[in-house]
């Protein structure tokens, strides 16, 4: 009896976990269809389409409110392979509609086909009236996404600018944050506040029947999200000053740069040649492009930040506020120059005036043999043990005005220019070199390679008597109280003050009194500049000149830089002359010298060959 009695407790006890598990299963059962929903979901994924939607675009205006940039409506068009009518498609109607060549459309669907249920680009840059007309055709398996292009109303500033373009796969392995079908920013503006201007993407999920036709918002849009627009931004530039500056650079080689001294606001900066940003938009824009990059004279290379030039006469200005700091040069110092410096069999020639002569007519008149003397004294000082390390002395001055190095500006394509090194003059004459043997770096010839920008940031140090602030395009930010901390930190060069004074007298000099510079005198300003020539091994010598104005409480600095432009007179002085009259009055006095600047015709054998 014990015994059977225990096997029927076993019997029940089983039939009950049994029992228990089935309930489980039952009641999982009936949760997962009457009450949890996800599964239905999941299910109706397979007739959900997810549209990315882009954010416009932020705009960018100039320092003045003028629209530099906008963005306009556009499409893009995409199908999806699984949902086109298998009953036939016709190729060359679409082609006729959209304006898209028909092989484009048959290449882009032999592409769509090797994912069916993936979306596929078919072409972009679609119109609003093309659109239109798309939409009543009824083209099954195909859809437009609603996206922005960018427009450019004044048609200047290329280089400055940048354009925008589709993500290559290069930029896809480079930048994760990239999807294909991203529009990014490429050079000058565009580029380097990419962040700040796309904006963020948002999705529209749609519920699609089976034959591909939209039947409206899944779940009322419970999980779509709103783009986020990208921010605008007011730039430093002055289009006005722009527009001049590339009209004045027209059929010339060079680049031109305008600071506001007091803030390092670029107030101009002109590449040249330049281009039309507006061709690099739209369908043409890969033929543009490539006519572009043809064109020997580069207009896509941005010089004004990259092109490294020897910096000719101008860079005397620096050697005279070393040589001050460093107490072998005396304002009232005088020395002789007799058509040139000579020292046993090295000659440096220089041009007919009066001598001896002190500092700042030496600058005035850009003396070539005075800053021999100069540059000698510096780096023959007996205070060091050797003219090495009177040399490695120099350069760290010469660092301390910006050369040789990024400024740190905001232009993600900036160079640093070139300032060589012992260990470089070492290895050239086998460690047994002096003060002589580098003499070309007194005038700023020799290995010395600076950007437009580092000499319009020279003139703006000398404006400030001693320090700058970082050069940068942008003044403001929608969202965003201030800048980067680093634009508005003064950089001090290793020069006191004190020791500008009779360089910046000089300048005033040779613009008002009488020297090299008389040409850029406009009548109460107190234009203070200097003229420079640079040697060029492919013909003509380069042309440069830089200036402030006024001498006191100056509001530009301005330096211009032309490729075989001659002397420093002849092609740089006049332009940069024009800019700061213009910028200054707000016309231009003077219509012969703006026709002689227009009208000038400069050859470029290295180009055009």
């Amino acid at each position: 009896m014990i015994g059977s009695n225990e096997g029927f407790v076993r019997m029940r006890t089983l039939q009950a976990v049994v029992l228990a598990i089935f309930a489980l299963i039952a009641g999982r059962l009936v949760y997962l269809q009457l009450i949890d929903t996800r599964y239905e979901e999941l299910a109706k994924a397979n007739v959900l389409r997810h549209v990315v939607q882009y954010p416009p675009r932020g705009e960018v205006f100039d320092r003045r409110g003028e629209y530099l940039v906008q963005s306009r409506e556009c499409y893009d068009l995409m199908v999806i392979w699984s949902e086109i009518d298998r009953r036939g498609f016709d190729t060359a109607r679409m082609s006729e509609v959209l304006g898209i060549p028909r092989a484009k459309i048959e290449r882009e669907l032999a592409n769509a086909r090797m994912r069916p249920r993936a979306p596929r680009l078919v072409a972009n840059y679609i119109s609003k009236e093309d659109k239109l007309r798309f939409d009543e055709c009824n083209f099954q398996g195909f859809y437009t996404v609603s996206r922005t292009v960018r427009r450019y109303p004044r048609k200047i500033g290329g280089n400055l600018l940048g354009y925008v373009s589709e993500v290559t796969p290069d930029m896809l392995k480079r930048r994760p944050e990239y999807r294909p079908g991203d529009y990014v920013g490429i050079g000058g503006v565009e580029s380097a506040y990419e962040r700040q201007l796309r904006g963020e993407k948002g999705v529209k999920i749609l519920e699609i029947d089976t034959h591909g036709a939209i039947k409206g918002s899944y779940m009322n849009g419970r999980y779509d999200s709103l783009p986020e627009p990208g921010r605008y931004l007011v730039s430093t530039i002055d289009a006005r000053l722009q527009l001049l500056g590339e009209e004045l650079m027209r059929g010339k080689v060079g680049a031109a740069v305008a600071i506001e001294p007091a803030t390092g606001e670029i107030l101009m900066m002109v590449s040249s040649p330049t281009y039309d940003p507006d061709e690099l938009v739209g369908r043409e824009r890969g033929n543009n492009y490539m006519r572009m990059i043809g064109n020997r004279r580069q207009p896509i290379f941005s010089r004004a930040v990259r092109a490294k030039y020897p910096p000719g006469s101008t860079f005397k200005l620096v050697q005279g506020l070393i040589g001050l700091q460093e107490g072998v040069l005396r304002p009232s110092d005088l020395h002789s120059c007799h058509m040139g410096y000579q020292a046993g069999r090295l000659k440096m020639a220089c041009h007919a005036h009066s001598s001896p002569l002190d500092l700042r007519y030496a600058v005035a008149t850009s003396c070539n043999a005075y800053f021999c003397y100069v540059f000698r004294d510096i780096l023959d000082n007996p205070r060091y043990g050797s003219v090495k390390e009177g040399f490695d002395v120099w350069k760290s001055y010469v660092e301390s005005f910006g050369f040789g190095r990024q400024l740190g500006s905001d232009f993600l394509d900036e160079r640093d220019g070139y300032v060589p090194d012992r260990d470089f003059y070492d290895r050239r004459y086998r460690g047994s070199w002096n003060s002589l043997t580098v003499l070309s770096l007194s005038i700023g010839q020799g290995e010395l390679g600076c950007t437009p920008l580092q000499l319009a940031n020279l003139a703006a140090i000398l404006a400030n008597r001693g320090y700058y602030y970082i050069p940068h395009i942008v003044k403001r930010i929608e969202g965003q109280d201030s800048l980067d901390r680093r634009f508005y930190e003064r950089h001090y060069t290793k020069v006191e003050p004190r020791h500008f004074e009779p360089i910046v007298e000089g300048m005033w000099r040779g613009v008002n009194v009488g020297g090299t510079s008389t040409m850029a005198r406009l009548e109460g300003l107190d234009v203070c500049g200097k003229t420079g020539t640079a040697e060029n091994p492919h013909g003509r010598d380069h042309s440069t000149f830089l200036s402030f104005a006024p001498k006191d409480n100056p509001r530009i600095a301005v330096s211009v830089y032309v490729e075989n432009g001659g002397f420093g007179a002849s092609a740089a002085l006049p332009i940069a002359s024009l800019l700061e009259e213009y910028y200054l009055t707000d016309t231009i006095r003077r219509p012969a010298l703006l026709e002689y600047v227009k009208n000038m015709q400069i050859h470029y054998p290295i180009y055009d060959r």
